[in-house]
């Protein structure tokens, strides 16, 4: 009855994991992948306070053309894990193993700290430039997100005109109305906000014209898809020319190729980023 009843809450876990209204028949194929999340994420509780964590930052371009060349204008925080026996993590394992638990508030925060501790550090020796940090749905729709970031800043005595907060749009297709609020009050320390991943399936048009977004960034799905499907070139076109209407700027991510590079300043994209013009790099202490 036990290994019975463990069984059924494995298929139950694995169910819940997949969406809702569906339904999984227990095999023995889910325990292993479960133990694995499992012991990553006892592992992970630890991980901040171990020194495990580290924020590395990946520069973001003036697209420029091919005659002006390119100026960099900022960086992405981009969070990282090495652990001890398990070697380098992927964010894609243990992000939303951080977010399902809420370990994602306190790791978030630290994140920003550093970003700002960055920026101050940066600004001390004549480096300029506006770092951008990604937030969860979780950690922009707690009550005290504004104060946390405004403590931030305040910590570290840098300007939040330095300070970008990417969110998703499917934080947008929450309270929109708070939603909003929280914006201008973000933009109010100076702060800006950029849309991360737009146009993943979660777009909603309206929030566009009601919130007061600085910024939208363009999926990588799209820039990868550049000259192997036809639509992509049209579909990143159709973002910029919606975001330059509606004051916006429009940032490309994962340019790997010179293609890509040359297609998405075509296609009028303010900023670009991506493995082409640098990799994330740790600073040294």
């Amino acid at each position: 009855a036990g290994a019975l009843q463990q069984s059924a809450d494995i298929a139950m876990y694995c169910a819940k994991r997949a969406s809702k209204n569906t339904l999984r028949f227990f095999v023995p194929g889910m325990v292993e992948p479960l133990r694995e999340r499992l012991q990553l994420e006892n592992a992970l509780r630890g991980a901040l306070e171990r020194g495990e964590l580290m924020v590395a930052y990946q520069p973001i371009f003036e697209a420029g053309t091919q005659d002006t060349g390119m100026v960099r204008v900022g960086c992405e925080a981009l969070l990282r894990w090495r652990h001890p026996e398990l070697g380098q993590i992927s964010p894609a394992r243990f992000i939303p193993i951080a977010e399902d638990t809420g370990m994602i508030i306190s790791i978030g925060t630290w994140v920003l700290r550093q970003a700002c501790g960055q920026i101050r550090k940066w600004g001390e020796s004549g480096s300029c430039g506006r770092i951008a940090v990604n937030v969860s749905s979780l950690q922009f729709t707690s009550h005290d997100f504004v104060g946390i970031v405004a403590e931030a800043l305040q910590s570290e005595g840098v300007e939040g005109t330095n300070l970008t907060i990417e969110i998703t749009e499917s934080v947008l297709m929450t309270d929109k109305d708070a939603c909003a609020r929280k914006v201008r009050e973000l933009q109010a320390l100076g702060v800006s906000i950029s849309i991360d991943d737009f146009g993943t399936g979660y777009s909603c048009l309206g929030c566009l014209q009601n919130i007061p977004i600085d910024t939208l960034k363009i999926d990588g799905s799209f820039v990868k898809e550049l000259g192997i499907k036809p639509a992509a070139a049209a579909l990143i076109g159709g973002i910029v020319s919606l975001a330059h209407n509606l004051g916006m700027r429009v940032v490309a991510e994962c340019i790997e190729n010179e293609e890509q590079l040359q297609a998405v300043r075509l296609a009028g994209c303010d900023q670009v980023q991506g493995y082409l013009l640098g990799l994330p790099v740790v600073p040294a202490l």
